[in-house]
């Protein structure tokens, strides 16, 4: 991993409930870091489901090694979020490269 190709940043999300003072509790997103990450691979996927084709916009980002990421939470990149489908650690927590999935509405 070289710093030098690593131009974008991330904010890697959780999400977390929040209790309000009246006790209404919302689902809101927590930062747990802010990375400097290589962009690996970005694209878009053509797959066969039971009720047709699907595109899927895939995108691929390499990072220092950050502790407890789980494929529950969520990058965002820009203004773009992206759920985290596949963790990959690199050597011993040297790296994660992050496979995600634009979140879809």
């Amino acid at each position: 991993m070289k710093a030098g190709r690593m131009t974008e940043t991330v904010t890697i999300e959780r999400e977390t409930e929040t209790v309000s003072p009246a006790g209404t509790v919302t689902l809101t997103w927590a930062t747990i870091a802010t990375r400097k990450a290589e962009l690996i691979q970005a694209g878009t996927t053509e797959l066969l489901k039971p009720f047709g084709e699907e595109e899927q916009s895939a995108i691929v980002f390499r990072v220092r090694y950050v502790a407890d990421v789980t494929t529950k939470d969520r990058l965002v990149y820009g203004t773009q979020a992206f759920n985290i489908r596949d963790i990959k650690e690199i050597g011993r927590r040297r790296g994660l490269d992050l496979r995600c999935e634009k979140v879809t509405q």
